[in-house]
């Protein structure tokens, strides 16, 4: 089965568990998934069977659109629901100040990611030394930058203040939130967290989607182009000049029952995935 379409994880449930009640669901045996969600978040998770496995590393994964909600006084080790130390109380604040500091986390910001994330020290995951309790091999996290496109302010009902991110891949909307609880001079987690969207797609209720309109790349229709099929078909050299093209980018070769991602550069065609089924 070879087959891409968009997923909602439901809450407290990890990434792979959910993608082996999907496996199980369709009887897939190759499967796959891009941008994971923490076991704490809900929603969007582009999932791929099959050969459509190898289209995750040409998707465009941003920008990624997240709905959350900030507990203020609440005091976690990962910044959300989980691992939670204690609840502080905290005084109410004015909607507009809330607003106005929302606005001003645009842009650019610099953040450390969570110790309970998936970031890397070393190989290793980082939540897995936060679980040991090793805290000498955390302090090697180093602190990253994320672009927020956008956000905005959806209420506020004290402690509790929603909002909506648009950011770049790589971000972390714990670390915001954590960062925004701290501008207003408290600490805070996350009650909620929902990922709305991943690089422009949606969830609708696992609908499959066609590659050829998702992957970001101009088209080449060889349909009916025997002579291209057999060269493409077998992985063989070729002037890109056969195909009238010049920009050095990449490309999507359709023909009738498959296609293939080239990349052109000078005078030279390097193949990146070929002979994909049309399902």
């Amino acid at each position: 089965m070879n087959r891409i379409f968009v997923a909602k994880k439901p809450l407290f449930v990890t990434s792979n568990g959910y993608l082996n009640t999907l496996k199980r669901k369709y009887n897939a045996k190759k499967a796959g998934f891009s941008g994971i969600l923490d076991p704490f978040a809900c929603g969007a998770l582009i999932v791929a069977f099959g050969q459509y496995t190898k289209l995750f590393s040409f998707l465009q994964k941003s920008p990624k659109v997240y709905k959350a909600t900030l507990w203020l006084g609440l005091e976690s080790d990962s910044l959300d629901l989980e691992n939670v130390r204690t609840i502080h109380t905290t005084q109410s604040v004015l909607r507009k100040s809330i607003e106005s500091i929302l606005q001003s986390f645009v842009g650019e910001v610099r953040f450390t990611p969570p110790k309970y994330s998936a970031k890397k020290i070393n190989g290793k995951k980082a939540y897995m030394f936060a679980r040991s309790g090793d805290e000498e091999s955390l302090k090697q996290l180093k602190e990253q930058i994320m672009q927020v496109y956008k956000i905005e302010f959806l209420n506020y009902s004290h402690p509790f203040i929603s909002f909506r991110a648009t950011v770049s891949e790589g971000a972390y909307i714990r670390s915001l939130g954590a960062l925004i609880a701290q501008k207003l001079g408290c600490i805070g987690g996350l009650s909620y967290l929902e990922r709305e969207s991943e690089g422009g797609l949606f969830y609708t209720n696992e609908t499959t989607l066609n590659p050829l309109e998702i992957l970001p790349f101009g088209k080449i229709d060889l349909r009916g182009d025997f002579s291209m099929r057999k060269i493409i078909e077998n992985g063989k050299k070729f002037n890109p000049k056969m195909l009238k093209i010049s920009e050095n980018t990449k490309y999507i070769v359709q023909f009738e029952d498959f296609f293939s991602i080239i990349s052109k550069e000078n005078e030279n065609v390097q193949y990146l995935a070929n002979r994909i089924p049309l399902c």
